[in-house]
C-alpha cells in the first residue's frame, strides 16, 4: 500500500459552501492523512465550530482543530447549522493558536507535510512569521488567484476573493521559498455538478454527504441571488475541491510553471518579477474529476 500523504487543511469555511464540499472530499480521500485543520479569516472561532461539528458528525474527532486569529464576529451563512453546537463538548482537541499548531505539526513531521489552503492566507502567513523554516518540511497547495480566466464564464482575469481579502498575506505566502501549486479560477470555476451526478449525490445518505447537504440547504436559503448566481438543479462552483485533489494528484490537470506577482489591488499577474508558482491553468478532463468527486463522496 502506498504511504499516505500527511496534510494540513487551512479553511475559511462558513461563507461560500465549497469549503464544506472540500472538507468532505478531504475526509473521503484515502491518499491523505489529515494531521490538522485550521481556520482563517473573519470569525475564526465560529468557523472552528463548523469544522468540529462536521468532524464529530462523521466520526473523525481524531483530527485536531486550530483556531486562527479572529478578525470580526460575523456569523456567516452556515451559522444556523452550529447555532446550538457547543465546541467545548467536542471530543477531539481544539487549539486556540492555529499558526503555532501549523508550525509544530510541520516541524515534528518525519514526512514532509502538504499544507492545503482554501481561504485567505492570514493564518498561513502568521505561521511563516512564527517559523520561516517550515518551508523546509512542507509544500503549499492553494485555491487562490485568477491567471487568464475569471468568475463564471469570463475570459478575463478577476480579483479572486481569497487573494483580495488579504493581499499582504497572499504576497507573503507566495514569496516564501517552498514549492507552491495553485488552482486559480481558470480551472476550479469549472467544477459545477448537475444532471445525473448531482442526482446521485442527493440520493446518497452517508454521514459525509448528509453533513454537506444539511449545510448546502441552509446556505442556499441565505444566498443573495444578485451576488451569487446558482442556477436551479445545479450546484454553485465547487472551487476548493480542486485544491484537495491537488494534494494527492495532478493527473487530470495541466500545470504551468509561471512567475506570478500579486498586485496592489489583488490581481495575480504573470510577471518576470513574480514568484515561481505551479498553476493548474487548464483541465485534461474536468468531467472525470466531477465523476471522481461524486464517486468518493457517495461511497
Amino acid at each position: 500500500m502506498t504511504k499516505k500523504i500527511p496534510v494540513i487543511l487551512d479553511t475559511d469555511i462558513g461563507l461560500d459552501i465549497d469549503d464544506t464540499w472540500a472538507l468532505g472530499l478531504l475526509l473521503k480521500s484515502p491518499e491523505l492523512d489529515v494531521k490538522l485543520i485550521t481556520t482563517s479569516s473573519d470569525n475564526t472561532s465560529l468557523k472552528a465550530k463548523l469544522v468540529a461539528k462536521f468532524l464529530e458528525s462523521v466520526g473523525r474527532t481524531d483530527i485536531p482543530i486550530g483556531i486562527g486569529v479572529p478578525e470580526n464576529s460575523k456569523k456567516g451563512w452556515q451559522y444556523p447549522w452550529v447555532e446550538d453546537y457547543d465546541i467545548s463538548q467536542y471530543p477531539g482537541t481544539v487549539h486556540n493558536n492555529a499558526a503555532e499548531m501549523i508550525c509544530s505539526t510541520i516541524t515534528n513531521s518525519i514526512t514532509p507535510i502538504t499544507l492545503i489552503s482554501i481561504g485567505p492566507l492570514g493564518t498561513v502567513a502568521e505561521a511563516l512569521k512564527l517559523n520561516p523554516n517550515i518551508v523546509d518540511n512542507s509544500r503549499f497547495v492553494g485555491m487562490q488567484g485568477s491567471i487568464r480566466k475569471g468568475y463564471g464564464g469570463s475570459e478575463t482575469q478577476h480579483k479572486e476573493y481569497n487573494v483580495k481579502k488579504n493581499i499582504k498575506a497572499c504576497r507573503e505566502v507566495f514569496q516564501a521559498q517552498w514549492e507552491k501549486t495553485i488552482t486559480p479560477l481558470d480551472t476550479c470555476r469549472d467544477v459545477i455538478l448537475k444532471g445525473s451526478l448531482l442526482e446521485r449525490f442527493m440520493k446518497s445518505n452517508n454521514l459525509v454527504v448528509q453533513s454537506i447537504k444539511e449545510n448546502y440547504n441552509i446556505w442556499k436559503k441565505k444566498l443573495i441571488p444578485k451576488l451569487v448566481m446558482v442556477k436551479k438543479n445545479q450546484t454553485s462552483a465547487l472551487f476548493d475541491t480542486v485544491a484537495i485533489y491537488l494534494g494527492f494528484s495532478e493527473d487530470l490537470l495541466n500545470i504551468e510553471e509561471l512567475k506570478i506577482e500579486v498586485t496592489h489591488n489583488g490581481l495575480t499577474q504573470i510577471n518576470e518579477k513574480g514568484n515561481l508558482i505551479r498553476c493548474a491553468t487548464s483541465w485534461k478532463d474536468v468531467q472525470l474529476f466531477k465523476e471522481m468527486l461524486v464517486d468518493r463522496l457517495t461511497n
